[in-house]
C-alpha cells in the first residue's frame, strides 16, 4: 500500500510549496476589492453603490482580458521545463502585447459608460458617479493586465513568493491611498469616490513597476523588456489561440454569478443582502481552489515540457486530492457555523440581522452542496490549461453555466417554493455539470496520450 501511494506522495510537498503563496496572493487580491467596499461604505452609501456598479463593470472587462495573461502560465511552464528560455521570453512578451492591445480597445467602454449604465436601467445619479469612477480608473486596466501577465510568468517559474509579496504590498498601498484620497488626509483634498479611483490606478502602476524591476534584475537572462516593441507573430498567435477561450470561459463563470445576483434582487432586498454576504464567504474559500488550479496548470505544463506523462497523471491526482480535502473542510464549516460566518457581515444592532442570518445560513447550506463540484471544475480547468486545451472547455463551460445553470436557477427559484435556495441549487447543477465534463475531458485525453 505504501509503495503504491509513494508516487503520489512526492507531489504533495511541491504542490503546497507552490500553492500556499499562490493561494495567499489570490486571497490578498480579493482583499483589495473588499478594502474599497469597506472604506467607501464608511464614506458614503451613494459612493459605495456607484463603486459597486463601476467595479463590477471593470471586473467583467478585466477578466476577459486576463485570459491572455493566464495563457502565459502553461506556455512558460512548458518552455522552462524543456529548457527553452527563448520561448519563455517570446511568450511573456506577446502576452504583454495582447494584454495592452485588449486594454486599449476597452478604453472607450470606460470613457463612455454613463449611457450604457442608463440604458441598463440604473438611476441617473448612480450612473453618472459610476461613469466618473471608470473615467479615472479605466486606464488602470493597462497596468492591471500587465501585472497579471508578469504574475503568470513568475508563478510558472515557481517564484510564487514574490507574487504574494507584490499582492500584499498592493493591498497596503490601496488601503493607504484610499485613506488619503477618499477622506482628504495629509493635507490633500477630500475626493470621495474619485479618490478611490485614483488610488486604484496608482496601486496598479506601483505593482507593475515593482514586478518589472524584479523581473529585469533577478532574471536578466530572459531579457523580457529588451526591444519589447518588436512583434513576434508566431508567439503572438500562440498566446492568442490559447488565451481568448480562457477569457470567454472566465466571462461565462463570472456572468453566472452576476445573473444569480440579478435574480436574487427580484426576490427583495433582504435575500439580495444575504446572497451578497454568502457570495463573499464562498468567494473567499474559492480563492484557495483558484490557487490550486494555478498549481495544476504549472505542474501539468512542466510535465508536458518534460514529456513526463506518468508525472502528469500522478500530479493531477495529488492536486485534486488536496482540493477535495479543502472542499470537505468547507462543507463542514458551512453546515456547522453558518450563522457565525454570516454574522461577521451584519451589525449586531441591525433590525434585519435575524432575517439575514436565517437566509444566509440556508444559502450556505446550499453552497455546501456545490463545494466539491466548484473545486472540481476550477482544478480541471487548470489541468486542461496546463496541457494547452482551452477551446472545448470554453464551450462546455458556457453550456453548463448558461445552458443549464442559469435556466435551472430561474425555474427552481420562481416556479417552485424554493425561492433563493433554488437559485443556489441551480448554481450547483451548472457547476457540477461543468466539473464532471471537464474532469472527463482531462482524463480521457490523458488516456489517449497513453498514460
Amino acid at each position: 500500500m505504501r509503495a503504491r501511494f509513494r508516487p503520489f506522495a512526492r507531489h504533495f510537498g511541491p504542490i503546497l510549496a507552490l500553492g500556499l503563496p499562490l493561494i495567499g496572493s489570490h486571497v490578498a487580491q480579493f482583499a483589495i476589492n473588499l478594502t474599497d467596499t469597506v472604506m467607501l461604505g464608511w464614506y458614503d452609501v451613494q459612493a459605495l453603490a456607484a463603486q459597486v456598479l463601476a467595479g463590477s463593470a471593470f471586473f467583467v472587462i478585466f477578466i476577459v482580458g486576463a485570459g491572455f495573461a493566464w495563457a502565459v502560465m502553461p506556455l512558460v511552464a512548458t518552455a522552462e521545463a524543456s529548457g527553452d528560455a527563448q520561448a519563455v521570453r517570446r511568450t511573456t512578451r506577446m502576452g504583454l502585447w495582447l494584454s495592452a492591445l485588449y486594454g486599449i480597445l476597452a478604453l472607450p467602454l470606460f470613457a463612455f459608460s454613463a449611457p450604457i449604465f442608463r440604458a441598463l436601467g440604473q438611476e441617473p445619479e448612480i450612473a453618472e458617479a459610476a461613469a466618473l469612477y471608470l473615467w479615472i480608473a479605466g486606464p488602470g486596466i493597462l497596468p492591471a493586465l500587465g501585472v497579471m501577465v508578469l504574475k503568470s510568468y513568475l508563478s510558472a517559474l515557481e517564484r510564487a513568493r514574490i507574487v504574494l509579496l507584490a499582492t500584499l504590498a498592493a493591498v497596503a498601498a490601496n488601503a493607504l491611498g484610499n485613506w488619503i484620497l477618499i477622506f482628504g488626509r495629509l493635507g490633500l483634498p477630500e475626493l470621495g469616490l474619485a479618490g478611490a479611483a485614483w488610488s486604484s490606478v496608482i496601486t496598479q502602476l506601483v505593482a507593475m513597476g515593482f514586478l518589472v524591476v524584479y523581473a529585469a534584475r533577478v532574471m536578466p537572462e530572459h531579457a523580457l523588456f529588451r526591444r519589447l516593441w518588436r512583434i513576434d507573430t508566431e508567439a503572438f498567435a500562440t498566446v492568442f489561440r490559447l488565451g481568448w477561450p480562457i477569457g470567454l470561459t472566465n466571462l461565462a463563470e463570472t456572468g453566472l454569478f452576476s445573473a444569480s445576483a440579478l435574480m436574487m434582487g427580484w426576490l427583495g432586498a433582504l435575500p439580495l443582502a444575504a446572497h451578497g454576504i454568502a457570495l463573499n464567504i464562498t468567494a473567499t474559500v474559492f480563492m484557495v481552489h483558484v490557487g490550486l488550479s494555478n498549481v495544476a496548470t504549472i505542474r501539468a505544463g512542466q510535465a508536458m515540457g518534460r514529456g513526463d506523462h506518468a508525472g502528469l497523471r500522478e500530479g493531477a491526482l495529488a492536486v485534486i486530492a488536496v482540493s477535495a480535502l479543502v472542499a470537505a473542510a468547507t462543507v463542514v464549516m458551512f453546515l456547522t457555523v453558518p450563522e457565525q460566518l454570516v454574522g461577521l457581515f451584519v451589525a449586531p444592532g441591525d433590525p434585519d440581522r435575524p432575517a439575514i442570518l436565517a437566509i444566509g445560513a440556508t444559502l450556505l447550506a446550499a453552497a455546501a452542496l456545490f463545494q466539491f463540484a466548484d473545486a472540481a471544475q476550477v482544478v480541471a480547468l487548470g489541468l486542461l490549461r496546463g496541457v494547452q486545451d482551452t477551446r472545448v472547455p470554453m464551450l462546455w463551460a458556457t453550456f453548463s453555466y448558461w445552458g443549464v445553470g442559469v435556466p435551472a436557477s430561474y425555474l427552481l427559484a420562481f416556479h417552485t417554493a424554493l425561492g433563493g435556495v433554488g437559485i443556489w441549487l441551480g448554481l450547483a447543477l451548472g457547476l457540477g455539470l461543468a466539473g464532471a465534463g471537464m474532469m472527463a475531458r482531462f482524463w480521457l485525453g490523458l488516456a489517449r496520450r497513453g498514460s
